[in-house]
């Protein structure tokens, strides 16, 4: 009898954790307001806990921190389940995830400031800072269909890589994971493109031996194009990738808990993923982000919390300031928001919707950008900017909404996009004004 009530008490105990809200507020976040004074359903915006409770009660998630800001102020931070299920931890809004792909946008940032200092024109070929990269060639794909076989042949660049080209994902650099082209596939896991054990100055000299995927400026493909544009801040600042973070725009912003690595007194902070897969059961690794790393990757090794990346966010939302402390323009900033696409992004090889997981959208300097307020098949407004990362982070900021939206996640495969979708739609039908 002993056994059984002690298992019972165990069952009651896992269940609360489950779906455990811990509201926390912390000085560096933004300022906290009642959701009805910034035009927000309280009741409606209760769907968003609900349904985060469902999929973690269902074991499809570890955990989550779920932040809704409108008009500069925070109207719903709630987190849910566990920060770390194995341990029974549970998930604090204080909680570091790593965030992969939205490491971008600081690195965009950070380029973009230094343009605003004369020492980058977004047209300069990559070469005058990388010139390992000035003469590259392309890897052409041939099918016969007669015999159904491929072929493969490179051919010169028709011109030089430019710092825009980085920005918006034009440079005909790709990822190996996702590459289409077999042949450049096979050389970037010959060479080690993808490895996460080298230095930003060894992905270079490794890209420099591969041909690329596409003519610089034709198309749209998804790449290591912010892991190359996080060296050129390196080269043309004359510093590391995490000092700029650090001195530039993590400690002006007051962002406390972002950075390439969680130090040892905040590791019982860091969010980890469910032990396996719960839709393939494979186990689940995520970067190993307990110390200082070799590879200061521009496009997928950041820290932060849902506070840090909501005052990262509305400092963008308020035209590049923040607190008195202004590290843009608000031209600058339009200029990374407007669509930097036109055509392009419906050119092959990568059509934005396989990316964006929905069509309706463009790229910016940084970030997606939505072209409309219909098309998308989701709620938002023309003009948003948007992003996500890896492991299931994902923020977007809709400036005719004054609004932020920031979902963190531990929870890697495509069941992420899904969660995206389902928390935006939940947010917008929470606008009551």
């Amino acid at each position: 009898m002993r056994q059984l009530l002690s298992k019972i008490a165990k069952a009651i105990l896992a269940a609360a954790l489950v779906i455990l809200t811990v509201p926390m507020v912390w000085a560096a976040s933004l300022p906290l307001v009642k959701p009805e004074q910034v035009g927000l359903s309280p009741e409606r915006l209760d769907r968003v806990g609900q349904l985060l409770k469902k999929e973690i009660e269902q074991g499809r998630l570890p955990g989550a921190v779920a932040l809704i800001a409108r008009k500069g102020q925070i109207a719903y931070l709630e987190s849910f389940g566990f920060r770390d299920k194995a341990s029974g931890a549970p998930m604090t809004n204080d909680a570091i995830f790593r965030i992969y792909s939205m490491t971008k946008p600081f690195t965009s940032v950070a380029a973009m400031m230094l343009v605003e200092e004369g020492k980058i024109v977004l047209t300069d070929p990559i070469s005058k800072f990388l010139p390992q990269l000035g003469k590259l060639e392309v890897s052409v794909q041939k099918f016969d269909p007669a015999t159904g076989t491929v072929t493969y042949s490179t051919v010169p660049a028709e011109r030089e890589i430019t710092v825009q080209d980085l920005l918006r994902h034009t440079s005909g650099f790709t990822y190996g994971s996702l590459a289409t082209n077999a042949r450049v596939k096979e050389l970037y896991e010959k060479v080690g493109v993808d490895a996460v054990d080298i230095t930003n100055a060894d992905l270079i000299e490794r890209l420099a031996k591969v041909p690329l995927v596409h003519q610089p400026g034709t198309a749209f493909e998804y790449s290591h194009s912010t892991d190359v544009l996080g060296r050129l801040i390196e080269v043309v600042a004359d510093t590391t990738l995490a000092k700029f973070f650090e001195e530039r725009i993590f400690a002006p912003l007051k962002m406390t808990d972002s950075g390439f690595y969680v130090p040892k007194e905040n590791l019982d902070r860091l969010a980890q993923p469910l032990p396996t897969d719960p839709a393939t059961g494979k186990p689940i690794t995520l970067l190993d982000v307990t110390s200082p790393p070799k590879y200061e990757a521009g496009g997928q090794g950041a820290v932060s919390t849902a506070g840090d990346y909501a005052r990262f966010c509305q400092m963008l939302l308020n035209g590049g300031h923040l607190d008195g402390v202004r590290l843009l323009s608000r031209t600058t900033v339009n200029l990374m928001a407007a669509d930097h696409l036109g055509k392009i992004v419906d050119a092959a090889p990568m059509p934005s919707q396989l990316l964006l997981g929905t069509s309706g959208y463009t790229f910016g300097l940084g970030f997606a950008i939505r072209r409309e307020a219909g098309i998308a098949g989701v709620p938002g407004s023309a003009g948003e900017y948007t992003w996500g990362g890896f492991a299931g982070t994902y923020f977007w900021i809709d400036p005719k909404e004054e609004l932020i939206g920031i979902l963190m996640l531990q929870a890697p495969g495509p069941a992420r996009v899904q969660y995206r979708k389902l928390f935006r739609q939940l947010v917008y039908q929470a606008i009551v004004d």
